[in-house]
């Protein structure tokens, strides 16, 4: 019985052809979508009322005027037509245009002297008659992007992110001191904090998802924001293994990624303290930094468990300190003038892709050191002693 024949696999190389055929489909798929458009696909059918959606994205106070900035999230442009300030109609300047294309930005400017402390509702209408409204719990002049602000939520920022984490840091001569197995348990205790901070950052991606315009899909952007990091990192993490770095410099750079993993997460801690000073809720800021001042001194720790037994020098523990810490100030900046959902997403998305792979490098390293003398009961009791320390140091914040 005769063999079948197996011919040789060809190369070819891109030429026209392929790249004719490549394109190809997507022109017959445009003019399918085009004849789709122009009859309807055979349906006479046309919308009984207009579809429209506003976003009001942000709200700004100025003395003597009201500014909403307003983005059109529906499917066709709207126009803007009327505005109402607690049950009063009052004039309003829209730019560039009160006809807002799909996904355009416009800006309301509405001159009202409102009172600080005060609150109030306000309604915008479209030419459709189509009511939008938007509410200010408290009047409160927005922060502006001057040199006060400016050095005020950069001293929020070393509050909440660099003072606490370099405090942590000041563990590491003490931690130096103890034996093989506190080695182990402390890289325990670090997967418990990024277990918790990873879920702690993902659960606040979900939350700034519901924000954000339909169009935008913040759920996407999530996606793709977290496992692009997760990949990049992993990427760079096989390179290094790959090109046959020592275990001392593997272990460094483990730490820099835990660093980079903690002051992701501490933008997004920055994003809402500077948020919530932004639209007047003082209070809630002050708390928001004396929780993660309590916090975050447990990041240090994190930040030096894979290099305790090695010397990484002054220089790379200030490197790290300031990796983990100035994040916070940098998300101070952007929340406390210029919020936006969308960039919070972003934010908290890269931070979450970015902790649980450090955390998958965690887990690697742990495997790697117990290899010959399992320590089943030192790493759950330390992951359980790093997650229940930030749920403790949570109340503070919550």
């Amino acid at each position: 019985m005769n063999e079948p024949t197996v011919l040789p696999e060809k190369q070819q190389d891109f030429g026209l052809t392929t790249a004719v055929l490549l394109i190809l489909p997507l022109i017959l798929l445009a003019a399918v979508i085009f004849l789709f458009l122009n009859t309807g696909g055979g349906l006479q059918l046309a919308s009984p009322a207009p579809v429209e959606a506003l976003t009001i994205e942000r709200t700004v106070l100025e003395p003597g005027q009201i500014n909403l900035i307003v983005r059109n999230t529906g499917p066709e442009e709207l126009i803007l037509a009327q505005a109402i300030i607690n049950d009063a109609i009052w004039p309003m300047i829209v730019s560039p245009t009160p006809t807002i294309p799909r996904l355009g930005q416009a800006t309301v400017s509405i001159d009202y002297n409102w009172v600080e402390g005060e609150a109030y509702a306000l309604r915008l209408f479209t030419g459709n008659a189509i009511a939008f409204d938007a509410e200010i719990p408290v009047a409160f002049t927005t922060p502006q992007p001057d040199s006060d602000t400016f050095w005020a939520f950069t001293l929020i920022g070393l509050y909440v992110g660099v003072i606490p984490i370099f405090l942590g840091l000041f563990w590491f001569p003490a931690l130096r001191q103890l034996g093989w197995k506190w080695m182990v348990f402390l890289l325990a205790v670090t997967a418990g904090l990024l277990i918790f901070l990873g879920l702690d950052t993902l659960a606040e991606a979900l939350e700034q998802a519901n924000l954000v315009p339909g169009p935008l899909q913040g759920i996407g952007l999530l996606g793709i924001g977290a496992v692009a990091t997760f990949l990049l990192l992993e990427l760079i993490s096989h390179h290094q293994t790959a090109t046959g770095k020592s275990e001392v410099t593997q272990r460094l750079s483990l730490a820099y990624l835990i660093a980079t993993g903690i002051g992701l997460h501490n933008l997004g801690e920055g994003l809402a303290i500077g948020a919530a000073y932004n639209i007047g809720e003082i209070a809630l800021g002050t708390f928001l930094v004396v929780g993660f001042i309590i916090q975050n001194i447990s990041e240090g720790l994190g930040i030096i468990a894979p290099v305790l037994r090695d010397r990484p020098g002054l220089r790379h523990l200030a490197l790290m300190g300031l990796i983990g810490g100035v994040p916070a100030i940098i998300g101070a900046w952007i929340g406390g003038f210029a919020p936006s959902p969308t960039l919070a997403v972003l934010f908290l998305a890269i931070g979450t892709g970015a902790i649980f792979q450090v955390l998958y490098e965690i887990a690697k390293l742990i495997r790697k050191e117990t290899t010959k003398t399992p320590l089943p009961l030192t790493i759950f009791s330390g992951v359980f002693a790093g997650m229940f320390i930030l749920w403790i140091t949570g109340l503070f914040i919550k």
